[in-house]
């Protein structure tokens, strides 16, 4: 099953709307199947009182702002959500958002989207989460920040008030991750527990970490791009660039044609180099008609298109059928 990739251009537009259609360019420069934005009104987002993470306050160069002053910046109006939609049909690549609030939910759909993320700092809001179970054909729930009794919860709620498919996203909430709080392990976990698809959000820097969730099962992967990690922002610094994510696309499509199924048998390219490879029974001394092999008499030698060495012992003990020489290998023909 191909993975599905979704490039998080989230707020890395700084409010422009010529730098989104950068963003949507390099995703599909790159390959991903999604590209993804973020949907929302700012004061119904945040509070007043609301301050920034740390990682927001040291990634802008600001600790004074307030988040949502930060925010009010990074809106995208009615009018760029059209022209990114229309946008993206031009590029050939599907366009997705995130909600953060009600009224934003309600928005996504008049627009047409039938797959709905739940990002991880709305996996405890019931009326979000309710609204999203009416709303959506297909569930994305990520799970930053959470145990795995709030996860059940929401799968809870949302199973309660659809029949949706969900995949559950792993994920944790620090940007930059440090790798020693990926867990991915605890995605597996998921998967177990809640009988569902699984997938991964990453905020670690690089591609190793994605790499490897689709090497242990992941169906989707998220990662947040921008076009210059120098850039002032909240996300930029945890994001890759352009040619990363390429590269991290490239090798997730070479993992899942690597992982196959779980039947091992030869490959079509690796047939031709068995008789190469493998041993076939070869005599190691001159023997006369009528004499005995013995295990002595036998050496194993490549190529391997003749009597397997697995078949040593059938072959002790019997006669020789003609003159053999030393270093000839054996056919069933020249013993009784």
């Amino acid at each position: 099953m191909k993975t599905l990739i979704i490039a998080e251009a989230g707020v890395n537009h700084n409010g422009d709307i010529e730098t989104a259609k950068r963003l949507i360019d390099a995703a599909v420069t790159a390959g991903v199947d999604y590209v993804k934005f973020q949907t929302f009104k700012a004061n119904k987002l945040v509070s007043k009182a609301a301050v920034k993470a740390d990682y927001q306050s040291h990634n802008t160069g600001n600790s004074t702002e307030s988040q949502l002053q930060m925010l009010q910046k990074l809106e995208l109006s009615i009018a760029d959500h059209y022209e990114l939609i229309d946008y993206c049909k031009s590029k050939e690549i599907k366009f997705f958002s995130t909600a953060f609030d009600l009224d934003s939910l309600t928005f996504l759909k008049e627009l047409g989207l039938t797959l709905f993320k739940i990002p991880s700092g709305e996996l405890t809001n019931l009326p979000y989460l309710e609204k999203v179970a009416l709303l959506a054909e297909e569930i994305i729930l990520s799970t930053g920040m959470s145990t795995m009794q709030e996860i059940g919860e929401a799968i809870q709620v949302l199973r309660e008030k659809s029949t949706s498919k969900i995949t559950v996203l792993h994920c944790n909430t620090e940007y930059p991750t440090p790798y020693q709080d990926v867990n991915l392990f605890a995605m597996l976990a998921i998967a177990k527990e809640f009988n569902v698809e699984i997938g991964y959000s990453d905020h670690t820097l690089g591609i190793d970490v994605p790499i490897a969730a689709v090497a242990l099962g992941a169906k989707v992967i998220e990662k947040h791009f921008t076009l210059d990690r120098t850039l002032p922002g909240p996300d930029h610094a945890a994001s890759l660039e352009p040619n990363e994510l390429h590269t991290m696309v490239s090798a997730i499509r070479n993992v899942e044609a690597a992982l196959g199924s779980e039947v091992k048998e030869p490959s079509s390219s690796e047939l031709k180099n068995i008789a190469i490879a493998r041993k076939s029974i070869h005599l190691a001394n001159e023997k006369k008609a009528g004499e005995i092999i013995l295990e002595s008499d036998l050496e194993m030698l490549r190529p391997g298109d003749g009597i397997s060495p697995m078949r040593m012992r059938d072959i002790i003990g019997k006669i020789a059928a003609v003159d053999l020489s030393a270093g000839q290998k054996l056919t069933i023909e020249d013993v009784n």
